[in-house]
């Protein structure tokens, strides 16, 4: 019987974080209570040890105790909440004044009267809680859950418990940098070449490809790669994930809301080619929520009619694409085939399902494909497991210990897989984290996993793998975790299946659950990066979007990792998923995910018993939320990312939860924030970008904690504004990030801001001869010496980016750069910055001269030059001119430097000749161009490393004198000889200025 304890001790060692903050203190709020805070600290600290030395010992320990291990277990789990529950509901009620409060013994007097009974309440909780303490010492004696010291022999039966204790965060802090590669599926080129046929045949007007497959065989992995490959070709292609539960409605709008963007936000989301095409919209179930409270009909018309009528509307004489990934029901796919209208162009769509029955509802069409996918042969199965093993970081370390071992090792562990891809991928990531276990070692780890081993093997000696055995693995490779990176792998299940992750966002959402800690010298920022990375090289969550700098944006987890998942955050009363066909907890919630929100699903919730939900997370539309849902006095994590329905009392309520850490009320219908904002003394991060809201309160500069505000629009530049007290006080000295805000006259001084990591300026409202001119520049350069990493000024109407120039000691630690504004010559300093690895240029400062300065840039990843085109006056149609006739007519690229960039972007209304010089830009990949008119592209074949050449045309004006250069282009690389012709992709965008677009 498998030991759940990854999330349980993550929690114990919280609640003794805090009991240990408040014996410090000498609690004196609540006297008379520190002997028994003092001994249930103690008690819970010998508990952990007990479970530590229990799980050191393996599976074998656990076999022998059974369901009394576990329910002793589960006891000690349900303490350790409720000791979390009390602590943080005292301190709910119980503020406490200060110490240097004017009259403060008079106050503390009346104080002491008023909170009487909270604190007798409190007290009593705390003696109850001793006492249940005590009572789970003794019941483990009293009915043989004894000491584990007989466990010691087990090592190696479960693989992973030893090794887990050494995490090593250094190993993890450093993350490769690389660009989304299209990776072509291991094992099946003859398939793909077959589909490729297919998808690109012109003699069929329209058809369905079905992928039919077991969860974890590679059926999604081979689809994406054609959605890839082709997606280009179509007029209109969208992706979308099918869950369980999905209905007809919710794949339909996300359907509409990939093709027919409503905003110039949407468009953005849906350019860049098909990676900004997977981003638009959200997970079907995200969609189905925000049309919760909409009306179902229109004068007698339903919202299905309405959906059906929009896309045929939209499709008409058009070519599309659509993926439908992982379709569950053959009646739902039956839904969805009728309601994607036919058109006189060519259409295809592509079905990723695990039963036969949704394959066998096709109509008998000419165009209809169907493809089943098998497991991996020895050979592909090898490929695929050394690919996903130098993928890894920590594969060296693995060669070097194990010498001539490593073929043996690894050919048993691939073998085991029953070449099954998922199996294999995460696998390698175990084997690969595990660089120290002996060869012995592995060989027990596979025999335990399948002590059938020699048996049942076809000719090639690999064996077919059951539902439950591909489990098993999964499961093993969780169990091998260390404790904490468990806790945050099991914080996965808060997301629906299919919906990318945010990086940010789920890291910053660990730090506010105080999963992550400060250690070995990193800050809590830096360790849960760590922990995120360390998950990547594990292959529990896969990358599927970088940013231009390199990073990982987003990430995704596999449906039947999550599924395992999802179960253990369950067993442990971790994560209450409303949603997907989850079981619903017979106990108190903990953690709310409500992923769905129709009637029924609002009926279970109101049941429930939410008095103790610390965690709150919303997909969707408020309407349907419980009702007393905001009234949760010890939330610490409101997540309402995408919500709509917002009204004012929404926001009022929130500001009632005092111990608020992580506020998220991104891409909601949010309108202002309450001035009772200031109410929320813990609250760390707040994140109110692609809102309504404005303006911030000035009683959010009384937050002394807050550490992250979010706000303005990345991509309209509307910027937020902050309270002038912000200056004037001098408070707020814990923020490190500082993003979309607008600088007035008088906010300019930041020297106070000394933790400040990122700075971003969307709006400057001063001029040069305004002293706050000056205090912003002083400031930039003071805030340099210290942690200022990113940097970024928007400056379209003073000379202030120009003036950079003037600094005497510029911030040289700087990573990232985006200087917007009618720039022409750079800061004389920008080479000095040799840890930039992503810079950002207006379009004005494009001159031969000045790329090569920066090519003398080693570290530098990205480089983007941008220009947003309803800004164009006549000052900056000049300033172009007289750039193209400096640089002789044309924009030269030089044959040195630029060591290590990786990506190219030039995104403006008009570009002038662009010319790679032989050899320049040696690790280039990726190069993009977004424009109206290209008067020219030569070079591109002396690029040795490029993949991919993406065109994006925005009028169709230009589109004649495009596809010249497309051909151009096309034509020079094909005289490549130094590997594989690029990609060329030519994209039209209509409607939407070529902006600045950066992610």
């Amino acid at each position: 019987m498998e030991l759940v304890v990854g999330a349980s001790e993550a929690t114990m060692k919280s609640v003794m974080g805090k009991l240990g903050g408040l014996l410090a203190q000498e609690y004196t709020l609540i006297r008379g209570v520190n002997g028994d805070l003092q001994y249930i600290n103690d008690e819970l600290a010998s508990m952990q040890s007990f479970l530590r030395d229990l799980t050191a010992g393996g599976a074998g320990r656990a076999q022998t105790h059974g369901h009394r291990m576990k329910d002793w277990m589960k006891q000690i789990r349900d303490i350790t909440y409720d000791i979390e529950d009390c602590i943080d509901d005292s301190a709910h009620r119980l503020h406490g004044l200060r110490s240097d409060m004017c009259c403060y013994y008079f106050a503390n007097s009346v104080y002491e009267v008023l909170t009487w009974w909270p604190r007798r309440d409190v007290a009593a909780k705390i003696s109850v809680l001793k006492m249940r303490a005590q009572q789970i010492g003794e019941r483990r004696e009293r009915y043989g859950v004894n000491n584990p010291e007989a466990a010691g022999g087990s090592e190696g039966s479960h693989a992973g418990n030893g090794t887990a204790a050494g995490f090593d965060a250094a190993d993890n802090q450093e993350a490769s940098l690389e660009l989304v590669a299209i990776k072509d599926p291991v094992g099946v080129e003859d398939h793909m070449k077959e589909l490729e046929e297919w998808l690109t045949n012109d003699k069929n007007s329209s058809g369905v490809l079905y992928v039919v497959g077991f969860g974890g065989v590679g059926k999604t992995t081979i689809a994406t790669a054609l959605y890839r490959k082709f997606g280009d070709q179509f007029d209109h292609r969208a992706m979308v994930n099918v869950s369980q539960s999905s209905d007809i409605n919710a794949v339909l709008t996300n359907i509409k809301n990939q093709v027919m963007p409503q905003s110039r936000g949407q468009m953005q989301h849906a350019g860049g080619g098909v990676l900004g095409r997977l981003k638009r919209g959200t997970s079907a179930l995200a969609a189905k929520c925000c049309s919760a409270g909409a009306s179902e009909e229109t004068r007698g018309e339903t919202k299905l009619d309405r959906l059906k009528k929009e896309l045929t509307g939209h499709f008409d004489n058009s070519s599309y694409l659509v993926l439908v990934d992982d379709v569950w029901s053959a009646a739902t796919w039956g839904q969805i085939r009728k309601s994607l209208p036919t058109s006189n162009k060519r259409t295809r769509i592509i079905v990723t399902t695990r039963f036969q029955a949704v394959a066998k509802t096709r109509r008998g069409e000419e165009g209809d494909h169907t493809r089943k996918v098998s497991p991996l042969g020895v050979e592909e199965s090898e490929r695929l497991f050394k690919q996903a093993f130098f993928e890894s970081k920590g594969s060296e370390a693995f060669f070097e210990s194990k010498g001539s071992e490593v073929d043996k090792v690894q050919e048993e562990v691939w073998k085991m897989c029953g070449g099954l891809p998922l199996a294999i991928v995460i696998m390698a990531g175990h084997v690969a984290c595990n660089p120290n276990k002996s060869a012995a070692e592995w060989l027990k780890v596979c025999k335990s996993l399948f002590p059938e081993s020699g048996k049942d093997h076809g000719k090639d000696g690999r064996r077919d793998l059951t539902q439950e055995e591909v489990g098993r693995i999964v499961s093993h490779c969780y169990n091998d975790m260390p404790a904490d990176i468990k806790t945050c792998s099991l914080y996965l299940s808060i997301f629906p299946k299919g919906q990318k992750i945010s990086r940010k966002r789920l890291t910053r959402r660990w730090i506010a659950e105080a999963f992550v800690a400060e250690k070995q010298g990193l800050s809590v920022e830096d360790v849960a990066e760590t922990y995120f990375n360390h998950l990547i090289r594990r292959k529990i969550i896969r990358p599927v979007e970088h940013s231009s700098n390199g990073k990982v944006k987003k990430c995704i987890v596999h449906d039947m990792v999550l599924e395992h998942i999802v179960a253990k955050a369950s067993e442990e009363n971790f994560i209450t998923v409303i949603g997907g066909n989850w079981q619903l907890p017979s106990s108190k919630v903990r953690r709310l995910s409500l992923q769905e929100s129709d009637s029924k699903r609002a009926n279970d919730t109101e049941k429930m018993n939410l008095s103790h939900v610390r965690s709150l997370t919303m997909f969707g539309s408020l309407n349907q939320l419980p009702s007393h849902s905001f009234k949760f006095g010890i939330v610490q994590v409101l997540d309402l990312e995408g919500c709509m329905g917002f009204k004012a009392h929404h926001t009022e309520e929130m500001c009632k939860m005092l111990l608020l850490k992580y506020l998220s009320l991104r891409r909601s219908d949010t309108k202002q924030l309450p001035k009772s904002i200031g109410k929320l003394e813990n609250l760390e991060t707040l994140d109110i970008r692609e809102t309504s809201v404005v303006e911030l309160p000035k009683t959010v500069c009384q937050l002394e904690r807050l550490v992250n505000i979010l706000g303005g629009d990345k991509i309209t530049r509307r910027a937020l504004k902050l309270p002038q007290e912000l200056n004037k006080k001098k408070k707020m000295k814990a923020l490190r990030i500082l993003s979309g805000i607008e600088i007035v006259g008088g906010l300019a001084d930041l020297h106070h801001l000394t933790e400040l990591r990122k700075l971003a300026i969307y709006k400057l409202s001063t001029m040069s001869d305004d002293p706050s001119f000056k205090d912003l520049s002083s400031s930039i350069e003071y805030l340099g010496g210290y942690s200022l990493n990113t940097l970024i000024i928007d400056d379209e109407s003073s000379k202030f980016v120009n003036s950079l120039d003037d600094l005497s000691s510029p911030p040289k630690f700087l990573v990232a750069l985006e200087l917007s504004g009618k720039m022409v010559q750079l800061p004389s300093w920008i080479t000095q910055l040799s840890a930039l690895t992503k810079l950002t240029l207006s379009v004005t400062a494009l001159r031969t001269d000045n790329l090569l300065l920066l090519s003398n840039l080693d570290a530098l990843f990205s480089l983007t030059f941008s220009f947003r085109a309803e800004k164009q006056d006549s000052e900056t149609l000049t300033i172009l001119a007289e750039n193209k006739l400096c640089s002789d007519g044309e924009i030269t690229i030089p044959n040195a430097g630029f060591k290590s960039l990786k990506l190219l972007r030039f995104f403006a209304p008009l570009l002038p000749v662009l010319t790679f010089s032989k050899n320049a830009m040696p690790e280039l990949e990726r190069l993009e161009l977004r424009f109206s008119m290209l008067e020219g592209l030569y070079g591109v074949e002396n690029l040795a490393g490029i993949k991919v050449v993406h065109l994006t045309l925005k009028d169709k004006d230009g589109e004649y004198m495009t596809k010249e250069v497309q051909h151009e282009v096309e034509t020079a690389v094909k005289r490549k000889t130094n590997g594989k012709a690029p990609k060329i992709i030519l994209d039209h965008v209509r409607a939407l200025a070529a902006g600045l677009i950066i992610s």
